[in-house]
C-alpha cells in the first residue's frame, strides 16, 4: 500500500500570516500619530476616572449654580455610586488604550485569533465593579442589579481568557484533532504527530 501524505495547511496559515503583517510594521513605524493620540487619550481618561473614584465630591462643585439657597453639602448616595463605578469603567478604557497601541517591533505573543482587546481590562473592571457594587447598600436595588451584570461580564470574561481557544487543535503539537491515520496511513494526524511528540521529550 502507498503511503499518501497530506499537507498541514495550518502551518502554511501561519506562514501567510506573519508575511501579511510586515507592511502594516513599517507604517507604524514611519508615523506614531496613533500611539500619541492613543497616549494622550488614556492619559486624559484617565485623570477623569481618577476624579471621579477619588474626588466625587468635584462633581457637586462643578454643577453649582452659584445660588446659596440651592447649595448642597455633599453627594447623595446614588451620585457616589455612579461616579465610582463609572470611574472604574473609565479606568479599563483607559488600560485598554494603552494596551493595544500598535508596535513597530514585532511583538511575539500567543496565537489569539479570537481575542478581543477590551477582554481583559473590561473583565478585570467588571470584577472590581461587581465587588464594589456587592459591598454597596444604601443604593437599594441598584446595587444588586450592578453586582450580578457585572459580575456575570466579568466572570464570563475571566472564564473566556483562561479556557478560550479550539478543542480541535491540540496544544502540544498543533495536530488537527479531527484528523485520523485509519486507513490512509495519515503522517499529520494528530495521534501520530502526538506519538512522535513523546519520543522526543524522552
Amino acid at each position: 500500500m502507498s503511503s499518501i501524505e497530506m499537507q498541514d495547511l495550518s502551518r502554511r496559515h501561519d506562514e501567510k500570516k506573519s508575511v501579511d503583517v510586515s507592511p502594516c510594521i513599517k507604517s507604524v513605524s514611519e508615523d506614531s500619530t496613533i500611539n500619541l493620540w492613543a497616549v494622550v487619550a488614556s492619559t486624559l481618561t484617565l485623570i477623569l476616572s481618577l476624579c471621579l473614584t477619588i474626588f466625587p465630591r468635584l462633581l457637586r462643585f462643578l454643577s453649582e449654580t452659584g445660588t446659596e439657597e440651592h447649595a448642597r453639602v455633599a453627594l447623595s448616595p446614588l451620585e457616589s455610586f455612579l461616579a465610582l463605578h463609572f470611574g472604574v469603567l473609565l479606568a479599563a478604557i483607559a488600560a485598554a488604550l494603552v494596551l493595544n497601541m500598535p508596535s513597530s517591533n514585532p511583538i511575539t505573543t500567543r496565537n489569539e485569533g479570537n481575542s478581543h482587546p477590551l477582554l481583559m481590562p473590561l473583565s478585570f473592571a467588571c470584577s472590581l465593579s461587581a465587588f464594589l457594587a456587592y459591598n454597596t447598600n444604601n443604593v437599594g436595588s441598584l446595587s444588586t442589579l450592578v453586582c450580578i451584570l457585572s459580575a456575570t461580564i466579568g466572570g464570563w470574561g475571566i472564564w473566556t481568557m483562561l479556557f478560550a481557544g479550539s478543542s480541535l487543535v491540540s496544544r502540544k503539537t498543533g495536530a488537527d484533532k479531527r484528523t485520523s491515520a485509519f486507513l490512509f496511513g495519515n503522517k499529520n494526524a494528530a495521534s501520530v504527530q502526538k506519538k512522535s511528540w513523546k519520543k522526543e521529550q524522552r
